[in-house]
């Protein structure tokens, strides 16, 4: 018979570290497995191929999600994992380059490693929130609380440093950062709009539209963000920073991929988006007060200013169009709008805490 006591005899379990440089080899050592033609056919015949790569999964996955809570914090594992999911995920999206870098968009070994993270990964997430509180709850009153307090939310230490005291380099730090989701925006929105048509799908539809700038290049959102690079003089190639990425701003990106590609989760996205739209203008009227007060021309600031001005808006579509009405179409599941609301607002404070310190170090140096 199975029993989950274990004896006073038995040693104690020492979960296997890796460095930060060790892991950051075999995240190089993964980008080459990615680009190997007939990868699947290749591991089948020399799965020794891949032995240390799968070696630092298992370390990073019992680092980060499984040992002992006062060791979950290896920035090191969690780093290392979201890079691979974020590889993983990006071949879901065209980046107009070289057509053989997406060999292995639908590799069976890919979509295992992936699979073997999330699983995990999304259990480690979840353990942030009491499930069963969400049931039975008010639904519609829940979201209508939650976006009243967060559309104007009180001036936080991490805000007033933006808007007060960032120099021109932690001001740098910031874009680059941003950078990464900033050049490709709304990207995995646009997974979840095949399929039947309806007032919510319209709306959403109508969202995208507004992101992709109608269909002109220049009016699109990423493009502002692309003047506002070309206007400091730094690289507008996308993911051109991608090593100055902290795993929490990953993760939030990872965690967009995994709702819209998994339609079982769309309810969670959808109250995701909502946060997302609605709480954006409140964060960035302190990243443009940065700017202006280091002086910047309009055109270093156009991105902030575009979504001032028109997410608040789209909070609104989000709200009143879209999540509402989903109620009254999933009674029986539109509590997951507030968890996925929820879950979005502690990843963004997660994202954007990481964000400050990074830019932070950026001031020290």
């Amino acid at each position: 018979m199975h029993s989950d006591i274990v004896t006073s005899s038995a040693e104690p379990k020492i979960t296997p570290t890796l460095t930060a440089t060790q892991y950051y080899e075999q995240a190089q050592q993964f980008i080459q497995l990615l680009e190997m033609e007939d990868l699947d056919r290749k591991l089948t015949a020399q799965p020794q191929i891949a032995t240390e790569f799968e070696k630092a999964i298992a370390t990073a996955i019992e680092t980060a999600y499984l040992a002992d809570l006062k060791i979950s914090s290896d920035d090191a594992a969690h780093l290392f994992l979201q890079r691979v999911l974020y590889r993983i995920n990006r071949l879901k999206l065209f980046w107009y380059d070289d057509l053989r870098r997406y060999t292995n968009e639908r590799s069976p070994y890919l979509r295992k490693i992936r699979d073997r993270i999330e699983e995990v990964w999304q259990q480690w997430e979840l353990r942030q929130f009491d499930l069963a509180a969400f049931q039975g709850i008010d639904i519609r009153q829940a979201l209508l609380d939650r976006v009243a307090v967060d559309l104007e939310p009180p001036l936080s230490d991490d805000a007033r440093y933006f808007r007060d005291r960032v120099g021109e380099a932690g001001y740098r730090r910031l874009l680059a950062i941003a950078s990464l989701d900033g050049l490709v925006e709304a990207s995995q929105l646009s997974r979840t709009l095949g399929g039947v048509a309806n007032e919510v799908h319209s709306v959403l539809t109508r969202l995208l539209v507004e992101e992709y700038g109608g269909g002109r290049l220049g009016r699109k959102h990423s493009s502002h963000f692309t003047t506002m690079l070309e206007a400091v003089e730094m690289q507008t190639q996308p993911e051109a920073y991608f090593d100055l990425v902290p795993w929490e701003v990953l993760a939030n990106i990872n965690h967009s991929f995994l709702l819209t590609e998994r339609k079982r989760y769309f309810l969670r996205y959808i109250g995701g988006l909502l946060y997302g739209e609605l709480s954006v203008p409140a964060g960035f009227r302190n990243y443009r007060a940065a700017g202006e007060r280091l002086g910047l021309s309009t055109n270093a600031m156009s991105y902030w200013d575009l979504h001032i001005k028109v997410d608040e808006l789209h909070g609104r579509w989000m709200l009143d169009d879209v999540a509402l009405p989903l109620i009254s179409q999933y009674p029986h599941d539109a509590w997951e709008m507030v968890l996925g609301y929820d879950q979005q607002k502690f990843l963004s404070d997660r994202a954007g805490a990481a964000v400050t310190r990074s830019v932070r170090e950026a001031e020290q140096n």
